[in-house]
């Protein structure tokens, strides 16, 4: 079988997308050798990730990097004149694809949540996912919830959708040295014991709140100091709304903002955290908890969507909607050790059920389902 993947988001440093492509393929590589790949790439740093590590792999660089132009042209023009068995894409497929084609869908929140999106995205995903789903061979989702919410949403057959969970990769793990611990304090300016979050500043990831509630602790706690917050992740679109906050309550320096984060640093900036605390309202699935667990942190999430299947009891899950709620918990969590070493290893346990070969091997499995191959 000849699999074809549509690995643009690799070097674009887009969080999840970039994290899923390069992860699965990957994966796929060690425990694959049978197979023949091509990666489609639009990246330097894809080309160079990817070039002459696998015997079963090659890489064809397609220009321009924007999907919605280069996928429905260059990509369906290419697998024309190179033959494939199947292609793997996420969210958008050539609508004249010359082989069968399964689509990664990772969420609808441009559906359900469009104010969240610039007008020109939102207009091209709800163009372009609905017709690429429809048309599709088989359509993956990354948790329960995801896979009915594209079910239900765009009317499509449940047989055609899988659900196929990620994972965090291995080298997520806990971090004791204490010099790495104060390599990322001194690189991202961590100046004291802090709270963490992982993911792109944009409003769905409900950051406003956890800074209310964390503000709403200060108030409650005049005489005693709290823990930063840190906040990882690019800024995304109407991100100025969280800058704003943070400056109305006067907690410039209370509240570190990184920026983007290389992976190789964030198991040593989770390991050293206090907890963990993700109450965004809206995922597809919520990698984030998943690598706080597997690094023995603490984990609070919001308790809407998906992430309550990701973490199921190993957190503790809030209203992502309810200020008090969150910060309860946080207090919860902060201020008692034996509750902190508790979520600690049920986080740990939890993770072990996530692995990247096997979402690999269930990846595999429905490749052969498309392209008609027993």
């Amino acid at each position: 079988m000849h699999i074809a993947i549509d690995a643009h988001s690799v070097g674009t440093g887009l969080g999840g997308n970039e994290s899923y492509a390069t992860h699965l393929i990957e994966a796929l590589a060690e425990i694959d050798g049978v197979n023949s790949y091509t990666l489609y790439v639009t990246r330097r740093e894809a080309v160079e990730r990817f070039t002459n590590r696998w015997p079963n792999f090659q890489v064809r660089a397609t220009l321009p990097h924007t999907p919605f132009i280069r996928i429905p042209l260059t990509l369906g023009a290419e697998l024309r004149k190179n033959p494939v068995d199947v292609l793997h894409v996420q969210f958008t497929a050539p609508p004249l694809a010359p082989c069968p084609v399964v689509v990664s869908i990772h969420d609808l929140s441009f559906e359900h949540l469009p104010e969240t999106f610039k007008w020109r995205s939102r207009t091209q995903l709800r163009l372009t996912v609905r017709r690429s789903a429809r048309q599709a061979a088989q359509v993956l989702a990354l948790s329960e919830y995801a896979r009915s919410d594209i079910i239900n949403t765009y009317g499509i057959s449940p047989d055609k959708v899988t659900a196929i969970p990620l994972a965090a990769p291995a080298h997520f793990a806990p971090v004791t040295d204490d010099r790495e611990f104060q390599r990322v304090r001194q690189t991202y300016g961590i100046q004291s014991d802090y709270i963490l979050s992982v993911g792109s500043i944009q409003p769905r990831k409900n950051l406003n709140r956890l800074i209310a509630a964390y503000s709403s602790l200060r108030r409650a706690r005049p005489e005693g100091k709290l823990p930063q917050i840190v906040l990882v992740g690019k800024c995304a679109w109407l991100y100025d709304e969280t800058l704003r906050t943070i400056k109305e309550l006067g907690l410039s320096n209370s509240v570190v903002l990184t920026g983007y984060v290389p992976e190789t640093d964030l198991p040593a900036l989770y390991s050293g955290a206090l907890c963990f605390v993700y109450p965004s309202y809206f995922e597809g699935f919520g990698l984030p908890p998943l690598e706080a667990m597997k690094c023995g942190t603490p984990v609070i999430v919001g308790n809407k969507t998906s992430l309550p299947e990701v973490v199921g009891e190993a957190g503790v899950l809030v209203d992502p909607f309810d200020v008090d709620d969150i910060a309860s918990a946080i207090a919860s969590v902060i201020g008692d050790s034996n509750f902190r070493s508790q979520l600690r290893a049920k986080g740990l346990e939890r993770s072990r059920l996530f692995d990247w070969r096997e979402t690999a091997r269930q990846t595999l499995a429905i490749y052969r389902k498309a392209a008609g191959v027993d």
